[in-house]
């Protein structure tokens, strides 16, 4: 008789295997609190789940329009700077070299004695008695925009040659000898070259007259009155579409007297005139670096003579002198690279201020011009 532990089927025939789990007795409320799971096929295949790609979600349909955005944003970005670049293009810089220098310096000799007296009784005589005093005289024309040339691009072009004309012609170091640096900070670096070759040694060339650039006296005189007196004019216009024309024209009137240490005589001072026709070139980067390009420059001053050395420096006739009778030395027509020599005359008034003499008036010289 099989026990209450046996299969139906009765005991197994080795039993003796069975005998251990004789014992153990699952009662019913454990079989029903078993729970049975089986796992699918993916999860039984573990980390090779995953054999095929899954089709794009809407990350991926996001991403892909933030790259389109993306690079429509770049066509545009470029898109515009090509436009503007057709728009305006003037704003490309240009490299061209500045042209050397080509002057021509005019002695005006007087026909008779240099009048002499004070600098209050000499002024009050002369033309000069209402020109503006010092860099007043030196007024700016209203800056107009030209087709390729803003108005501010003009009217720095126009600052730059007041500068220039106040460095070279009424500052009191450059006057005297003393100083070239204001003058020559100013320039274009392609004429600094000639520029110095000018000053340390001056010839009669047409290129390389120091007094071609600046106003400069021979150390035995000085000025007698720090009011020079200056009238003239600036006019400008565009040569090119990367080139803007500047065109002074102005006269300087110095009262000068010997530089004798002490006290100078009570009516030993006497008027010198300087007229200066000085065209100047400007592009673009000229403007912006506030620098020029001194195209050619033509100079009248006396009284001087004829004969008279004005390369290195202006050589007035001061007070009660007169002109040297020699003319000035020869020049072969026939050889090139050197202007031919040139002389005026200094008108002096008829007429005497109160209490003063004669007084110069306008100079007059040969009309050509480089």
């Amino acid at each position: 008789m099989a026990d209450r532990g046996d299969p139906p089927e009765g005991p197994s025939e080795n039993g003796a295997g069975d005998d251990e789990y004789r014992s153990l007795v699952f009662d019913e409320s454990f079989v029903r609190a078993a729970r049975l799971q089986e796992f699918s096929a993916q999860e039984r295949m573990g980390e090779h789940a995953r054999a095929v790609r899954s089709l794009p979600g809407r990350a991926v349909r996001h991403g892909s329009r933030a790259a389109l955005a993306l690079l429509l944003l770049i066509a545009l970005a470029f898109g515009t700077a090509v436009f503007m670049g057709f728009r305006r293009p003037y704003e490309n810089p240009v490299t061209r070299t500045a042209e050397p220098l080509r002057m021509t310096i005019v002695p005006l000799a007087p026909t008779g004695t240099v009048p002499a007296g004070t600098p209050a009784s000499l002024f009050a005589g002369s033309p000069a008695a209402t020109h503006p005093r010092g860099e007043a005289g030196i007024t700016l024309p209203g800056a107009r925009r030209t087709d390729h040339f803003t108005e501010n691009q003009v009217y720095a072009a126009l600052s730059t040659v007041k500068d220039y004309l106040v460095a070279s012609a009424l500052d009191p170091d450059v006057l005297g000898s003393a100083a070239v640096r204001p003058v020559q900070s100013l320039l274009d670096p392609d004429q600094t070259a000639q520029f110095e070759r000018s000053v340390n040694e001056p010839d009669d060339d047409g290129r390389h007259a120091a007094t071609g650039w600046l106003v400069r006296f021979d150390p035995a005189v000085v000025t007698a009155d720090p009011q020079i007196r200056v009238r003239g004019t600036l006019t400008y216009a565009e040569e090119a579409a990367d080139a803007l024309d500047v065109v002074a024209d102005h006269t300087f009137t110095y009262a000068l007297h010997p530089a004798a240490s002490g006290p100078q005589p009570t009516g030993g001072a006497s008027l010198f005139t300087v007229h200066r026709e000085t065209r100047f070139r400007f592009d673009r980067e000229d403007v912006r670096l506030h620098r020029l390009e001194v195209r050619t420059s033509y100079v009248e001053a006396g009284p001087q003579s004829c004969a008279a050395d004005a390369t290195g420096a202006l050589r007035p006739l001061l007070a009660g002198r007169r002109a040297d009778p020699r003319a000035p030395a020869g020049t072969d027509p026939y050889a090139t690279g050197r202007p031919a020599a040139v002389c005026g005359t200094l008108k002096v008034s008829p007429s005497r201020s109160p209490g003063g003499p004669p007084s110069p008036r306008s100079p007059t010289a040969p009309s050509s011009r480089p």
